[in-house]
């Protein structure tokens, strides 16, 4: 059993093999998982983290092991004539929903309901299926160990 006890992102090192995961099975501490070849890997990290596609999980011999977003069953929103983009994030964002926003496009995951309201704001909805990396919310320290204590009297 090989074993994970860090993480770097986007390494350029030659992968020993790669572990697809959706972008919840992404976010890892402790698990045992099967790489795409079949070898198993336990994961012991020293704290939650949200990896991307393309970050790798470093062996403690030094290998690595790059991670690959599977692809999820997804709604691609575009905005309207009467709903720019940044209407439709902040409705989104509202409802706490995960959504990887481009230039000119938003990607959630499929929901029936929102669908029906971002269409009902005017939205071009479509269904997609593609790789999904939703952008982290403002609390979420993605491994840097921010804890939210500036020395302000407030964490």
């Amino acid at each position: 059993m090989l074993h994970a006890t860090s993480h770097c992102h986007h390494d350029s090192r030659l992968p020993v093999g790669t572990i697809t995961l959706d972008h919840r099975g992404r976010h890892l501490r402790r698990k045992r998982l099967v790489t795409d070849q079949g070898d198993i890997v336990m994961i012991d990290l020293p704290e939650a983290v949200l990896l991307a596609s393309g970050d790798a999980l470093v062996l403690e011999d030094g290998r690595t092991i790059t991670i690959l977003a599977s692809p999820e069953a997804l709604y691609e929103v575009r905005p309207g004539r009467q709903c720019p983009l940044a209407h439709l994030a902040w409705h989104l964002g509202n409802r706490h929903l995960a959504a990887e926003i481009g230039a000119d496009v938003i990607l959630i995951e499929r929901d029936r309901v929102i669908r029906a309201m971002l269409e009902g704001l005017g939205a071009e909805v479509r269904e997609v299926v593609a790789a999904f990396q939703p952008v982290h919310g403002a609390y979420h320290a993605h491994g840097h160990g921010h804890h939210h204590s500036h020395g302000h009297g407030h964490e």
